[in-house]
């Protein structure tokens, strides 16, 4: 359920910017639990005075091969599964786009099972939840509400 969003300077080439995105999945993938096939990523290409990053910001050694990897997921994930996946991240991105591993920056972004919609104005896993997720008695009760705006929405529909 992530959304992934990787930031690049433009003058990379956009082959590259593919095997970045397929890296950051794969990692995903095998660290995070994420499912086949829950590949959300926006990969944007800023030119210099767009994206910027100090090179030795905690004594890096940043280029312009820097990539900024930014995923939003749902909370849960231990101290050690985000350290796994910062690394296989890291070990993935070198072997696959060559980008060394000072060029990398992640930035984890954690919300709630509520703050997700993939579509058709609904938030699919409050309804049914992904294996392994509970929600909340609140949760619950918002889904059910929700339900509830629907159903009496659709009466008044065929009212008209």
């Amino acid at each position: 359920m992530p959304l992934v969003r990787i930031s690049v300077f433009h003058e990379m080439a956009a082959e590259r910017r593919l095997r970045i995105a397929a890296a950051v999945y794969d990692a995903m993938r095998l660290t995070l639990g994420i499912p086949e096939g829950d590949r959300f990523i926006v990969l944007s290409a800023h030119l210099q005075d767009e994206l910027i990053v100090d090179p030795n910001f905690i004594q890096m050694g940043r280029t312009s091969d820097f990539v900024l990897v930014h995923p939003t997921l749902r909370r849960g994930r231990s101290i050690e599964t985000k350290q796994s996946f910062y690394e296989e991240a890291a070990r993935l991105l070198e072997i696959s786009a060559n980008i060394a591993p000072d060029n990398i920056m992640v930035v984890l972004t954690e919300n709630e099972l509520a703050d997700w919609s993939f579509g058709r104005g609904e938030a699919q896993y409050l309804l049914n939840p992904p294996d392994g997720t509970q929600t909340t008695k609140a949760s619950r009760s918002d889904a059910k509400q929700s339900e509830l705006r629907k159903s009496i929405s659709a009466q008044k529909g065929d009212q008209s």
